[in-house]
């Protein structure tokens, strides 16, 4: 694929967000029962809190916070959005009737199929569909941890093909917990339960005591562990990370966390920056889409930005960019 090397920039409100990724678009192959994308500007905002960004056969497919159910917006260049015309999830085929929260979507390879996990009504679930549009069913209507309140749930695979689930719990506070899964994606395995992180640092008990919105991704031999902490009602919401040598931890926490809030140069001055994920565009690179308040007097509509997410030769994470 030829790699447009030209900054594109993603128009969100009145922000303009710096973006250095996309592909020739004459050479994107159409995924079955995907509508071909105009070059019309659709949607110049993506209006979604906690988003996720699946890169899948040469689109992106962005997915959050929003309404009961959710939504998919589609581009080929992450400048161009075409909310889709049916919902990627209807309230119709989950468990739970509110609170649809946080989704995130995974394509997996040995299974050709795609899987939504995601809140509902303060428990963590997963539905699945042959499309990155849906129609995302939950076959069994059921949250993945019974009996128990939970949300933000996040899938990592790692190479060897375990597949580990990261969630939040509300144990004293909220604390983020990993479980390694069943191999149907559907349970995990309640004897691998292990706590990753709770809000012990300053910064991250500005206004409650919350770690969120887990990421996990791996780089050489290091797991990085991304995270939200704060209300996300607090101007100080922000995002730091931890890392480990294995997928179960122990987790470190980095030492100049926050990576981003407004107070650092990567935020151009929005407010309650967090809760989001990290994604690989065409070319290989990194990006971070995060949501952030309306306003400074306004938590709401929130609405999502892109940063360029860095590695170091040192392997130290950076989010940059305006």
């Amino acid at each position: 694929m030829i790699k447009n090397s030209s900054v594109i920039c993603i128009l969100f409100a009145l922000c303009v967000c710096s973006l250095s990724c996309g592909g020739n678009d004459s050479l994107t192959p159409d995924i079955e029962g995907v509508k071909s994308i105009s070059y019309e500007i659709i949607e110049d905002k993506l209006p979604i809190a906690d988003p996720y960004v699946l890169h899948h056969n040469g689109k992106y497919y962005a997915y959050g916070t929003r309404i009961n159910g959710f939504e998919v917006y589609i581009s080929e260049d992450l400048k161009h959005w075409k909310k889709n015309d049916h919902l990627a999830l209807s309230p119709e085929h989950s468990w739970g009737t509110r609170w649809y929260w946080a989704p995130e979507v995974y394509y997996v390879a040995s299974k050709n199929r795609f899987y939504m996990f995601y809140t509902v009504d303060e428990h963590i679930c997963v539905a699945s569909a042959n499309t990155p549009t849906g129609p995302f069913v939950q076959d069994e209507k059921k949250p993945i941890v019974a009996n128990e309140k939970g949300i933000d749930p996040s899938l990592f695979i790692d190479k060897d093909g375990t597949p580990y689930l990261y969630f939040v719990r509300f144990t004293s506070g909220n604390v983020i917990w990993m479980a390694e899964m069943n191999d149907d994606l559907q349970s995990i395995k309640t004897n691998t339960l292990t706590k990753c992180i709770s809000a012990d640092e300053n910064w991250e008990k500005i206004q409650g005591t919350i770690v969120e919105g887990p990421s996990v991704l791996k780089k050489e031999e290091t797991y990085y562990l991304m995270y939200s902490a704060n209300h996300f009602e607090s101007k100080n919401y922000g995002v730091g990370y931890a890392t480990a040598s294995s997928p179960k931890g122990p987790w470190k926490k980095y030492q100049e966390n926050p990576i981003l809030r407004r107070d650092k140069p990567a935020a151009s001055g929005l407010i309650g920056t967090g809760h989001g994920a990290p994604f690989i565009c065409a070319d290989g690179t990194y990006k971070y889409i995060y949501h952030a308040h309306a306003d400074i007097n306004n938590v709401g509509p929130r609405r999502s930005y892109i940063n360029d997410l860095d590695f170091s030769a040192q392997g130290v994470i950076s989010i940059n960019g305006e």
